[in-house]
């Protein structure tokens, strides 16, 4: 498909680039009157996830993966969550293992690569009698998950109810993403992610006592991090391994569902390949959209309850079940 022309005009004027638009949305937007009904779910591998309802009676159903440490109260999750309920939707927002509030059970955490759990979710809710129509909206690393998930579709075929998708903010290219942490402007990221990672392995070390967190204060980058647990963890020989993994790249051009991909080109986690503009012009079911400005999940605009994101999301949810 050709790639999209955006029309985003861009972020209030206070909001001068890509960092601040991405950092005063995380912190000061609040989005109110979403009130979920919890669920809990088994995974194959005897584990639980948590998802998060709005159930209004409604036939179409909006399944929406949060981002690296986020859960279903995220801003981002509720705006959507909100907006598409608003516009005849039911909602069911998931948490990743170790988001929802409790520690999972299994060895393993959670990663960009996990469309396993993002199949489960979705099976689940394509059991439902009362929907016909199920869309997926992937924010940041739920939008790489849902990338692999429906790329992965010859060997798990997806759901005849599942139709459509989006992907916001989303590291098409994990290994070029992971090379952002390194420039100087992004320390702010990278502490808070490795900050949030250490207190979860310190607490599956509890239930786990072989693993190992000796010196674990010493750790200060997401590799270092990962190199140490996160590969190992769950399965790969180290941080390269587990990057070339969990990267979502290779499973586009496999792609069978209309997906659009709305990635600004300031966005600070952002570079390479995580604009995957040729695929987009040989795929006639990815959708393409780069505006100028937007930051990483921020797409704010001025005097609107919700983001150029969200309301994009449903535009094209909408247009594609048309």
């Amino acid at each position: 498909m050709p790639i999209i022309s955006s029309t985003y005009k861009g972020p209030p004027f206070y909001l001068i680039n890509g960092h601040l638009e991405t950092i005063v949305p995380s912190l000061r937007r609040k989005v109110s009157g979403v009130n979920y009904e919890r669920e809990r779910i088994d995974t194959p591998d005897d584990d639980f996830l948590d998802i998060d309802w709005i159930k209004s009676g409604n036939n179409k159903l909006l399944v929406i993966s949060h981002g690296l440490e986020g859960n279903s109260g995220r801003h981002y999750v509720m705006g959507l969550a909100k907006l598409f309920n608003q516009n005849g939707w039911d909602i069911l927002a998931w948490n990743n293992r170790t988001c929802s509030g409790e520690m999972n059970r299994q060895r393993i955490l959670y990663h960009h690569g996990a469309s396993y759990d993002l199949r489960t979710v979705v099976n689940h809710a394509a059991g439902k009698e009362e929907y016909g129509e199920i869309a997926l909206a992937g924010i940041s690393l739920g939008g790489g998950q849902t990338l692999r998930y429906l790329g992965e579709h010859q060997e798990f075929p997806l759901p005849e109810k599942l139709t459509k998708a989006v992907a916001i903010s989303v590291p098409c290219s994990l290994i070029d993403s992971v090379e952002t942490l390194k420039f100087r402007s992004n320390w702010v990221y990278e502490k808070k992610f490795v900050e949030r990672l250490k207190a979860k392995i310190v607490e599956k070390a509890r239930q786990f006592p072989d693993i190992d967190v000796s010196g674990i204060e010493k750790l200060k980058t997401t590799y270092e991090f990962d190199e140490r647990f996160s590969g190992p963890i769950h399965g790969f020989k180290g941080a390269k391994d587990f990057y070339e993994h969990c990267n979502p790249i290779p499973f586009i051009g496999k792609i069978k569902t209309p997906i659009l991909i709305l990635n600004a080109l300031n966005d600070p986690l952002l570079k390479g390949e995580c604009y995957p503009y040729q695929l987009a012009e040989t795929s006639p079911y990815v959708f393409l959209e780069t505006p100028k400005r937007g930051g990483h999940v921020g797409f704010v605009e001025s005097g609107s309850e919700f983001t150029y994101a969200e309301k994009r999301a449903l535009e094209f949810l909408t247009r594609i079940m048309q």
